[in-house]
């Protein structure tokens, strides 16, 4: 059986956002497999008319398949620091156990800050910033480059660095960065970055 790879792709109101970062990765997943024909990922969408959307474009070497799910957003205010030094989740593929075991370790928390080698990486469901001094970093080192991040990298809104879990709490705000979240400033008054962090 093939191995199947995954793009969420955000839709607001049949709008289709950032789909050249999606046909991008996509390309690159497939080129890796020694694929050189690639299909126009906007032919296989026929996003609805009203409402936001999660679209779950699910691919192989010769197979696309489009779902579509109303979106809800995840209330996250707690991250719980996990260690896993050999996890590999370069490509977006729709196997996850390893991530799936690690999120189970999360006890209350609302979600997992996955430590790789004693670098920051990502939560369980998005790429990660965080700001100091005027400047938002993201982990030169994430499990997976996400689109967003690509994008907001490319954009220069975000830099890369090197961020070891000992130097986490010089930062004092924290962003979530995914298809469907965007850049999302989950630190407020209430819940500041020192607080966060399990």
């Amino acid at each position: 059986m093939n191995e199947t790879f995954l793009e969420t792709i955000r839709l607001v109101d049949a709008k289709i956002f950032n789909l050249s970062y999606h046909q991008k990765r996509y390309e690159e997943v497939l080129h890796s497999l020694g694929c050189s024909e690639f299909k126009d990922l906007k032919e296989y969408l026929h996003p609805p008319h009203v409402g936001t959307y999660r679209c779950r474009l699910v691919y192989s070497v010769d197979n696309i398949t489009v779902t579509y799910h109303r979106y809800e957003k995840r209330d996250i205010k707690s991250l719980k620091l996990v260690y896993n030094d050999t996890i590999d989740y370069a490509k977006k593929s729709t196997c996850r156990k390893e991530i799936d075991k690690l999120f189970e370790m999360r006890g209350r928390c609302d979600d997992i800050l996955i430590v790789k080698n004693s670098f920051i990486t990502d939560t369980s469901i998005a790429n990660i910033a965080f700001y100091e001094k005027g400047v938002w970093s993201t982990p030169s080192k994430p499990l997976l480059e996400g689109t967003t991040r690509a994008r907001l990298l490319d954009e220069g809104k975000i830099i890369q660095a090197d961020i070891k879990v000992q130097e986490l709490y010089r930062y004092s705000k924290i962003a979530l960065l995914n298809a469907m979240l965007d850049f999302d400033i989950i630190t407020t008054s209430k819940y500041r970055l020192k607080d966060m962090i399990c």
